[in-house]
């Protein structure tokens, strides 16, 4: 698989963000809230959301063991709703984080033309660059997946923040 982090040392600063997993109601509503929450204690005015490749729960509000570690960690995702990913999230977004390398394979297939690439990189890229890993959906799985995928998405957008944020602001 490729490396998807293709940003270069002359783009400007990103201030919209899009979080995309499959069914926008395990990962990628804790990348929301993570990033928006560490944006915010940053003083940073970004657009942060999140969607999903497949369209299966569109209009749920997040799994309820992500909504319970997001809360066992200070934040309420509650009042998120899943959306489907669509080709014009390349209009709408300046960077967009995929959770997984099968996600990116679905939002080329979604976007077909509108796919940009450059905009495009697997979050776990800003702590392994080029090692393309995975955050793994705890869909399936119990309560400590939630946990682990939380502790990654939370090491990621510390990255996030430090990368993009105007002097690497960071609480």
């Amino acid at each position: 698989m490729q490396s998807f982090n293709n940003d270069s040392p002359g783009q400007s600063r990103p201030s919209s963000f899009l979080m995309v997993c499959l069914g926008n109601i395990c990962r990628s509503p804790l990348a929301e809230g993570i990033l928006r929450q560490k944006a915010e204690a940053a003083g940073l005015d970004w657009i942060i959301d999140s969607a999903g490749t497949n369209g299966y729960h569109t209009g749920e509000a997040p799994h309820p063991l992500s909504q319970k570690v997001a809360r066992h960690n200070g934040l309420d995702i509650s009042d998120q709703q899943s959306r489907r990913f669509t080709a014009d999230d390349f209009l709408k977004f300046d960077k967009i984080y995929a959770m997984a390398g099968d996600v990116v394979d679905e939002m080329r297939r979604i976007a077909g033309r509108q796919f940009d690439p450059s905009k495009v990189s697997l979050l776990m890229d800003e702590l392994h660059p080029g090692e393309d890993i995975d955050v793994p959906d705890p869909y399936y799985g119990s309560e400590p997946g939630y946990h682990e995928v939380y502790k990654m998405i939370d090491a990621a957008a510390d990255q996030v923040i430090k990368k993009y944020a105007p002097n690497g602001q960071s609480k």
